[in-house]
């Protein structure tokens, strides 16, 4: 709206002096039409002044008397005589070049002036057009025949007076040199900024103007009429003011003033690039103002946004902070209650899907426990039977050690050392349910590596599928194999036997779509657990071969995501 009305105050400003300037400058260039057509009409005048006084000259009336009287024995004698008028007409008026008084008896002019013998004034264009204008005739620029020299003049010719009364075969012939004409015209020109046409009636110039590009002869329509008017004109590749009047000395005259639109209007060049200076000038400046205006009404609001886009990026630390109370600053504050509001909930669900997760860990651990215990205290139960006590006594102290180990004091990760005693506790028992059907065997690269902290329960499901599914067909001859060593900050895991072996591939295609048996339930089972200790950062792979065995092997990172009653699972930095 600023720029519109500045735009507008602008142009309105310049519109309005335009039309000012460009009315002064049209009544400017009238009135030097008009002064230099009244400088025209005075020497032009002057010119006919001083043929009427010729013509009241008594050298005059002698020869008019012999002109009448068709006496040519005088000649000579009335030429002497008027030798003194012609000089003095001539030099009270220095426009004129010469004067000739055409006479049925010979002609008069100054003996100083060469009279061409080859030309007769009544044999002239001069003579034709003189007996069409009885009162006076001005003729347009021509090359002068009646004298030497063939230079260019403009003439006024006019009849004889004698008594009052014009005589028909008497003119009078005064030439007036072009040039001189032409420099009369010029005096009111500032260098080139004005130019003069002189026409007569017929549209014809009375003098050469030199113009480039001469205007149409009827260019000014209706001059003749209204004797006087202005009006744009364009020709030699530039549009011209038109100013127009008619002499009232010369009636068959019309002087035209032309003078270039461009030239004319250059003030108001200069206005206009003065009015788009300041427009620029206000633009710039409004521009510069209500930027800051809009900086300081708007900063808080970017500052808003900046820090809702950073929310958008999970940084939900960010706080808006503001010294006003403004309408800005109060959505501010609502936006940081917000925030608080959801980190709260963030808080609670996380707490929650801690407790559901840790729930969800020790369930999957209970589903372990009970399965071996059946079959232990079953085969407890038959060697009492049998009476083969110290059997039942060492499986009971086997049995109490293994609770003990599985319980781990409530916790969920226990050292590998611990899981070792576990699994190795459970192996004795099985040795003696199955007497000499297998041999378990340890292989640990690095001692260091038995105090690293792993899921309890982890590995026993897996040697109990390769005691109850590998060696199912044996009697005897069964070797189960625990390799443990470190891999790139990874504790890798292999569990190995030497049974009937397993299709690999038909286990996890079961695994995957939940259909699976007994063995497949507990792979299932230990992979969904370390799942939630430790995310996509544990892996298990399944391997083997019929009559070849099997091989299960667990990598298994150093630490878990979080500390044991974590949130497992869930990386660090994404839980708050």
């Amino acid at each position: 709206m600023i720029t519109l009305s500045i735009t507008a105050m602008g142009i309105l400003t310049y519109r309005i002096a335009g039309k000012e300037i460009q009315n002064n400058a049209f009544d400017n260039s009238r009135e030097t039409v008009d002064k230099t057509l009244q400088l025209l009409d005075y020497r032009l005048n002057d010119v006919a002044m001083s043929v009427q006084s010729l013509m009241l000259s008594d050298a005059y009336r002698k020869m008019m008397l012999d002109v009448q009287a068709h006496d040519v024995s005088n000649y000579y004698v009335r030429l002497s005589e008027l030798q003194y008028v012609l000089s003095q007409v001539t030099f009270n008026e220095p426009m004129i070049e010469n004067v000739l008084i055409a006479t049925p008896i010979g002609d008069f002019y100054s003996t100083t002036q060469a009279r061409t013998q080859d030309h007769s004034f009544y044999g002239s264009e001069l003579y034709d057009n003189s007996r069409k204008s009885p009162g006076g005739y001005w003729a347009k620029g021509h090359y002068d025949r009646l004298f030497t020299g063939s230079q260019r003049v403009v003439s006024f010719v006019v009849r004889g007076i004698y008594d009052y009364t014009p005589v028909t075969n008497v003119f009078i012939v005064v030439n007036i040199r072009e040039n001189r004409l032409a420099s009369l015209l010029g005096q009111n020109t500032a260098g080139n900024e004005r130019q003069y046409l002189l026409l007569n009636t017929e549209g014809d110039e009375v003098l050469q103007s030199g113009l480039n590009g001469q205007p149409s002869r009827d260019f000014l329509p209706g001059s003749q009429d209204s004797g006087e008017g202005n009006f744009f004109y364009k020709f030699g590749g530039e549009e011209y003011l038109i100013n127009y009047k008619r002499s009232s000395a010369a009636p068959d005259w019309t002087l035209a003033g032309l003078q270039s639109k461009d030239q004319l209007l250059g003030q108001l060049k200069g206005i206009q690039r003065t009015i788009v200076a300041v427009i620029l000038i206000f633009l710039l400046t409004a521009w510069f103002f209500s930027n800051k205006l809009t900086a300081a009404l708007l900063g808080p609001l970017f500052k808003l946004s900046r820090l809702m886009r950073r929310v958008e990026e999970n940084q939900l630390g960010v706080t808006f902070e503001s010294r006003y109370q403004d309408e800005i600053a109060q959505v501010g504050f609502q936006f940081n209650r917000m925030m608080a509001e959801i980190k709260a909930l963030i808080e609670d669900v996380r707490k929650n899907e801690e407790g559901k997760r840790h729930a969800e860990i020790r369930a999957l651990t209970a589903q372990m426990e009970p399965h071996f215990l059946y079959n232990t205290l079953n085969t407890i139960y038959c060697k009492s039977v049998m009476e083969e006590n110290e059997d039942v006594n060492e499986m009971i102290l086997s049995l109490s050690q293994m609770f003990q180990l599985g319980l781990g004091g409530g916790r969920d990760l226990i050292p590998l050392e611990d899981e070792l005693s576990h699994v190795q506790q459970y192996c004795a028992i099985q040795q003696k349910c199955y007497e000499g059907l297998f041999d378990y065997r340890v292989f640990i690269e690095d001692e260091e590596v038995m105090k690293v902290p792993i899921p309890k329960i982890l590995l026993q499901p897996v040697v109990e599928n390769c005691i109850q599914h590998g060696f199912a067909d044996r009697r005897s001859g069964g070797v189960i194999t625990v390799s443990i060593k470190l891999e790139q900050a990874l504790l890798h895991i292999a569990v190995e036997d030497n049974g009937k072996g397993m299709d690999a591939a038909k286990v996890e295609q079961g695994m995957a779509g939940r259909e699976y048996s007994k063995k497949g339930y507990a792979l299932v089972n230990i992979r969904h657990r370390l799942q939630l200790y430790y995310g996509d950062a544990a892996r298990m792979e399944l391997s083997g071969k019929a009559g070849k065995g099997s091989r299960t092997d667990l990598w298994i990172p150093l630490s878990p995501l979080r500390e044991e009653g974590g949130s497992y699972g869930i990386p660090a930095g994404q839980s708050s």
